[in-house]
């Protein structure tokens, strides 16, 4: 990957929900083509507004950020589509009153003549959404509304898929079992940035990782090199211990 135009550079990046009070303070973060990169970080560390900034949802005040050599900073939100971009929020990710094949609907109006094709690549990516498509989405587990979350936002066929604190709320069977379809997900040659709070989980998947505190990043290596990490593990739990321990 030497040379290469990273799929997604972040450079300097000052940003935060109120004009002069920045939460990120300088983030510098990229991630290159076909990787699984996690952002951590304690409560309050800038780790969502980092997300949101990317996604157009939180104003950037300084720095710069690029998808594949092109400048999103400032894009709408909604044109981050044509830009092969998708973002999974951590909450209000479906409908719940819809069914999921009605989700899944939705996210493929940006391509409507590729919709059936779509529906049923989702379908073989997410096997347990299948039996249930004509299923309300608001009764499904916790796991299952990510999967209709994930699915719905790849109907766009994106290049690029951001995902805040997937795991949240989920048990560690459920948790597994996100973080191994995102593995699936990259198989289908989608690049995959991940915000989260279960470090080791993230971590188990990911190739690189970035640790966020207080709006700067404190730490940035390879998954192995922030799980074995005594700096890392005290960050998380306190003590010299690590997170692979």
């Amino acid at each position: 990957m030497t040379g290469a135009v990273p799929h997604l550079e972040v450079v300097d990046l000052v940003a935060g929900y109120v004009p002069d009070v920045p939460i990120l303070r300088g983030m510098t973060l990229t991630v290159q083509t076909g990787e699984i990169v996690t952002v951590l970080g304690p409560n309050g560390a800038g780790k969502s507004t980092l997300i949101k900034a990317v996604a157009g949802l939180v104003p950037a005040q300084s720095g710069t950020i690029q998808v594949r050599g092109q400048n999103i900073l400032g894009l709408a939100t909604h044109k981050l589509v044509g830009a092969g971009v998708a973002y999974v929020p951590q909450v209000d990710n479906i409908f719940t009153r819809l069914s999921v094949q009605e989700n899944l609907e939705l996210g493929g109006m940006a391509t409507p003549r590729e919709l059936r094709q779509r529906i049923e690549e989702m379908y073989a990516l997410f096997p347990d959404l299948a039996r249930l498509r004509r299923l309300a989405a608001g009764k499904l587990s916790g796991g299952q509304r990510q999967m209709v979350a994930v699915a719905r936002a790849l109907m766009a066929r994106p290049h690029f898929i951001m995902l805040d604190e997937p795991s949240a709320g989920l048990s560690p069977k459920l948790t597994e079992m996100v973080f191994q379809k995102l593995l699936d997900v990259r198989g289908t040659g989608v690049t995959v940035l991940v915000v989260e709070q279960n470090a080791k989980a993230a971590l188990a998947i990911s190739d690189r990782g970035y640790v966020l505190a207080e709006g700067q990043q404190k730490f940035a290596g390879t998954a192995r090199e922030l799980l074995s990490s005594p700096e890392v593990g005290e960050l998380y739990l306190g003590s010299k211990s690590r997170l692979a321990s």
